[in-house]
């Protein structure tokens, strides 16, 4: 069964409904909505707390750091999940498979330990 570019039609008229919705909510917005521009109406406001300070202090690095670990190890994690659910099915292959997958991230973790990035001083 050979596709026709008539097959494509239907997908490039909600592609162009959707942008046409999306283009017409902005304009329409901008056109209609209020005028009123004064200091008390362009300041920041965050959950009923005034502002205080500049929002760019910087941070530790530690801080960045430990967020990316979490998040990269978090994501091995999830790869996990299939492995357990399917252990039977993948046989000696799929636990073998899953110990040098274990192992190497048994050697990141050692690696990030060896170069003291969860340490806080």
């Amino acid at each position: 069964m050979e596709n026709t570019p008539f097959d494509y039609v239907p997908i490039l008229i909600q592609l162009a409904v959707a942008a046409g919705f999306g283009i017409t909510t902005i304009i329409g917005t901008h056109l209609l909505g209020p005028k009123v521009r004064n200091a008390n109406k362009l300041t920041s406001f965050e959950s009923g707390v005034e502002v205080i300070g500049n929002a760019r202090q910087p941070f530790s690095i530690k801080y960045f750091l430990v967020a990316i670990l979490f998040v990269i190890f978090d994501i091995e994690v999830i790869f996990m999940y299939p492995w357990a659910v399917n252990f039977r099915e993948f046989g000696w292959e799929g636990l073998v498979q899953m110990f040098v997958f274990m192992g190497l991230l048994l050697l990141g973790f050692i690696y990030i330990l060896k170069k003291k990035a969860l340490d806080w001083e």
